[in-house]
């Protein structure tokens, strides 16, 4: 393949540009707070999770309350029934006396033991209300880091992504003023080749792979016309000759 020497050195600009963007998809790619927003997000999960379970208990024992609560009242309005029919004098026969009487003691006592357990519960529930309150505020301090770190990265982003756009544009405008045949063989050869398909040859060394030439290889470069596209007998790059490429 031939190609005016200009041509050849343009593709170096090419592959600079080509090379900038590798670099910025590296760096967007890189940003510490992927690892940062994924750890969180990890975290937040665990929390969420857990105040999941700690609603729950705290819905459980408010209906284990609602249900004690009930069952003490209903003791304590038959207990005062017992206690009016027994002070209204209505219950006369000794026997029956003294069963009701017997039934109030019962009543009381366990009017107490249900007092205990609506105390209990409501203790238990208490504990899950601080609880919620507790994750509630973690989950929100994670998320509010994660939302941190993610303004962090769409900066970034920004910034990232717009020199890209520039050096996109100005790498377009190159790449129009080099033959098609050329850059079409650079490209195959910059994809196989991970992203350098051109190098300088400079002092003798291929810049591609950094391996100086053979001696044999550097005369059949020297006696080549300008115009011919000569490659690395090495890496198989496009080496473009400048002055300071030692022939």
């Amino acid at each position: 393949m031939n190609a005016e020497p200009a041509d050849q050195i343009r593709l170096l600009d090419v592959q600079a540009f080509d090379a900038r963007l590798q670099q910025l998809a590296h760096k967007r790619r890189s940003l510490p707070e992927h690892a940062e927003i994924e750890s969180l997000t990890k975290d937040l999960t665990q929390l969420r999770d857990l105040l999941v379970a700690a609603q729950t208990e705290d819905s459980d024992t408010a209906r284990e309350q609602t249900k004690a609560e009930q069952d003490v009242d209903q003791v304590r309005q038959r207990a005062a029934r017992d206690q009016q029919r027994l002070d209204s004098g209505a219950v006369t026969s000794p026997k029956d006396l003294e069963n009701l009487q017997k039934e109030i003691v019962s009543l009381a006592k366990r009017q107490g033991d249900l007092e205990d357990i609506v105390l209990e519960v409501m203790e238990r529930r208490e504990s899950a209300q601080e609880r919620v309150a507790e994750l509630t505020e973690r989950v929100g301090s994670v998320q509010g880091k994660i939302d941190d770190a993610t303004a962090r990265r769409d900066a970034a982003f920004g910034e990232f992504d717009a020199e890209a756009a520039t050096v996109t544009k100005e790498r377009a405008l190159v790449a129009a003023s080099i033959p098609a045949d050329l850059l079409k063989l650079y490209d195959k050869l910059r994809e196989q080749q991970g992203g350098v398909g051109a190098a300088r040859l400079l002092q003798r060394t291929c810049q591609g792979c950094r391996q100086e030439l053979a001696i044999t290889d550097i005369n059949e470069i020297r006696k080549a016309p300008r115009d011919t596209v000569v490659r690395c007998e090495n890496c198989h790059r496009i080496l473009v000759r400048t002055s300071e490429s030692g022939l």
